[in-house]
């Protein structure tokens, strides 16, 4: 049943969060903004729903390592698991814009998180209000840096929801909303279920299977286009979803209910948060060295390898 309840689960965030996308940036083409501001806002904010929902079913249920575990383990699969198989299938150009902004900003982010737990081991509503608010100073600057450039995030807007009906924009929000509702909620039980039958933390399956869950959606997409030797994905983007998933997931939940480290599992700060850092910083290293702005097979193997690793410290 708890297997049932998993799978069950992530199936409706998948669901609810492609509905929620289409609705908001139908919605967003009403309001008349720009491709821009929709592709960096709008889409980012809608794609990070999973995500925050599950973050915050969980720290609502008292079971605050699956939410820190759903973030941190996220953003180590986007990196090791997503760009790593990404770039095995098909060598993956880099921007030299990544290490002037997404790059830095994913680091802080990263930092202040590890020091706003390391602090008092819980992340309070006003840490969670600095996280956010210094996410909404990032995308300002990135909006205003990317007005330069015709190729910012602008791939990821359909002009054909540019003239949908509002009757599906409203349907299409309700069935987003339910998926997205049942779905955090059968995930989180589902995993509390499946932690104490295995008999492993709350933590563990969270920093794993439901992390690998929740970017099952970025992984299927990165494949298929590489596969169509077509441009696999914007690294900028996969970078952008971790400083969201820090920023916006962790601080929103925060703000409404403090995420606090529990002493049970203290290889959130002792160990996994470096694995995520560890990720974050080996990029810099990994686009200088040969081929420079290429990240290829022999770098892909070497990301989907330490993945595999992490994988395997963290479920032992």
């Amino acid at each position: 049943m708890s297997v049932f309840l998993v799978i069950a689960g992530l199936a409706l965030l998948v669901i609810g969060g492609d509905f929620l996308v289409r609705a908001a940036v139908g919605l967003s083409f009403k309001l008349k903004l720009s491709k821009l501001v929709i592709g960096m806002t709008v889409v980012s904010f809608a794609t990070s729903a999973p995500e925050l929902l599950v973050s915050l079913q969980a720290a609502l249920d008292g079971v605050s390592d699956i939410a820190l575990g759903n973030v941190i383990g996220s953003n180590i699969a986007n990196i090791g698991l997503v760009l790593g198989i990404t770039a095995i299938i098909s060598p993956l150009a880099v921007d030299k814009d990544f290490y002037k902004l997404n790059w830095p900003m994913m680091m802080l982010s990263s930092f202040v998180l590890y020091y706003f737990l390391w602090n008092d081991n819980i992340l309070t509503a006003i840490e969670g209000a600095i996280l956010f608010i210094a996410l909404i100073v990032f995308l300002i600057v990135l909006i205003k840096s990317s007005r330069k450039s015709t190729k910012a995030n602008m791939e990821e807007v359909d002009d054909a929801l540019a003239v949908v009906s509002n009757f599906k924009i409203v349907m299409w929000l309700l069935i987003g909303a339910a998926g997205l509702y049942f779905g955090s909620d059968w995930l989180v039980e589902g995993a509390k279920q499946l932690a104490t039958t295995i008999g492993i933390s709350d933590y563990a399956i969270s920093v794993t299977v439901i992390a690998i869950g929740t970017s099952v959606p970025e992984l299927a997409a990165s494949v298929i286009a590489a596969l169509k030797k077509e441009k696999a994905l914007s690294l900028g983007n996969l970078i952008g979803s971790n400083i969201f998933n820090i920023a916006s997931v962790l601080g929103l939940t925060a703000v409404i209910k403090p995420i606090a480290v529990n002493p049970a599992t203290p290889e959130i700060l002792s160990t996994n948060i470096w694995w995520m850092i560890g990720f974050a910083a080996i990029l810099i290293p990994l686009i200088i060295i040969p081929k420079r702005f290429e990240i290829g097979r022999l770098k892909g193997m070497l990301l989907f390898g330490a993945y595999l690793v992490f994988i395997y410290v963290a479920l032992k």
